[in-house]
């Protein structure tokens, strides 16, 4: 097949996208249709991105949240029955003096069952309570993050700047409510 049938590769230049940051105040973001046609316009759209990036952030100390709060119900989701121990139900309605009283303890009822509290940190069972909100945070996360790189990959400066100013805000006012293996 001889080189000069073949069809012309398209540049990058050609296909309208940019490969030098520029600092043009009229960078469309997401759609042609939110394209800043004055300074102010610029301004706002780079007040979004920098709340977006720290809402973003927000979203993942939100995560670490609800994670820790429901690993801590699982860990305290664990009963055993005490073998062999009296109730102190039991007990007292067979001494004589204490049968017209009633006893309330810090157990309840059942005083053979205890609750007890997992120290390991294996794996946790898979739950639809759990697992699928996680899911859905992680989605919108994610989406979240795409849609951040989408505004810097316009190669703008301002926008790239406000992208990186939000994380900074939203790392400084939520970083310390996440866990760390999230950082």
């Amino acid at each position: 097949m001889p080189m000069s049938s073949a069809a012309p590769m398209a540049s990058p230049d050609s296909m309208g996208m940019s490969s030098v940051f520029n600092t043009a105040t009229d960078t469309p973001l997401y759609s042609n249709a939110w394209a800043p046609h004055s300074a102010a316009g610029y301004a706002g759209t780079c007040i979004f991105l920098i709340l977006f990036a720290a809402l973003w952030r927000g979203g993942f100390a939100f995560k670490s949240f609800v994670e820790r709060r429901w690993l801590d119900a699982a860990m305290h989701r664990r009963y055993v029955v005490v073998a062999g121990k009296q109730r102190e139900s039991e007990r007292v309605s067979q001494e004589s003096e204490a049968k017209s009283t009633v006893l309330l303890t810090e157990r309840g009822v059942e005083e053979e069952v205890r609750v007890v509290r997992r120290v390991s940190r294996g794996v946790m069972p898979w739950r639809w309570s759990v697992d699928l909100p996680r899911a859905l945070i992680v989605v919108i996360l994610s989406g979240m993050a795409y849609l951040l790189m989408l505004a810097v990959m316009t190669f703008n400066v301002g926008y790239l700047l406000s992208v990186l100013g939000g994380i900074f805000l939203g790392e400084v006012a939520v970083g310390r409510y996440m866990q760390m293996e999230e950082h």
